[in-house]
């Protein structure tokens, strides 16, 4: 089975679990994250086959009313963004550094999808706007045109939204910086 993603993000906490419970109720899915995150935000996060995820999804945007930020689907999510939703991914030694930051959670999940896609790259962390103003970004590595193919291919996939902050490539960064960003 190919795995899809969901979410859900909203401005009030309160509508956001009480659209958690409803996208639960609606069908059998795996909850990845719920929590608050800055500023003030609240995000819902799924993973299930497609056809649960996109009936998970359209019950928790039925359910979020007003209180709506941004959502997502994404069939055939590549594998690697659980992990570093986590920060538990395992990779390879950092010979280039891509930094891709974004104004809201759910995009930067869209560009960590594109930019796994796009290269052979290692996700490094996907950091989801908490204690960071609301602001969200991923980290990878892999050689350093592989970190440059991923990072625009991540950019392209947000270019109309208007929620990029910047994006790095880092060849070759200093190894006490590789050190602390494992």
């Amino acid at each position: 089975m190919n795995l899809a993603i969901g979410m859900i993000e909203l401005n009030s906490i309160a509508q956001g679990i009480q659209t958690c419970d409803a996208m639960l109720k609606a069908t059998d899915v795996d909850l990845i994250t719920v929590q608050s995150v800055c500023p003030g935000k609240f995000i819902i996060l799924l993973s299930g086959d497609i056809a649960d995820i996109k009936s998970s999804v359209s019950s928790g945007l039925e359910v979020a009313q007003g209180y709506l930020v941004d959502h997502l689907i994404i069939p055939n999510v590549d594998p690697n963004i659980f992990p570093a939703i986590s920060a538990t991914a395992e990779i390879r030694p950092i010979h280039a550094l891509g930094i891709i930051e974004t104004f809201s959670v759910s995009s930067i999940i869209v560009v960590a999808d594109a930019a796994a896609k796009a290269a052979d790259v290692d996700l490094i962390e996907i950091r989801m706007a908490q204690g960071i103003g609301g602001k969200s970004y991923v980290t990878l590595t892999g050689d350093v045109g592989a970190v440059k193919e991923a990072v625009l291919a991540g950019v392209d996939s947000i270019h109309d939204k208007g929620v990029l902050v910047n994006q790095v490539v880092i060849p070759y960064p200093h190894e006490n910086l590789a050190k602390n960003l494992i």
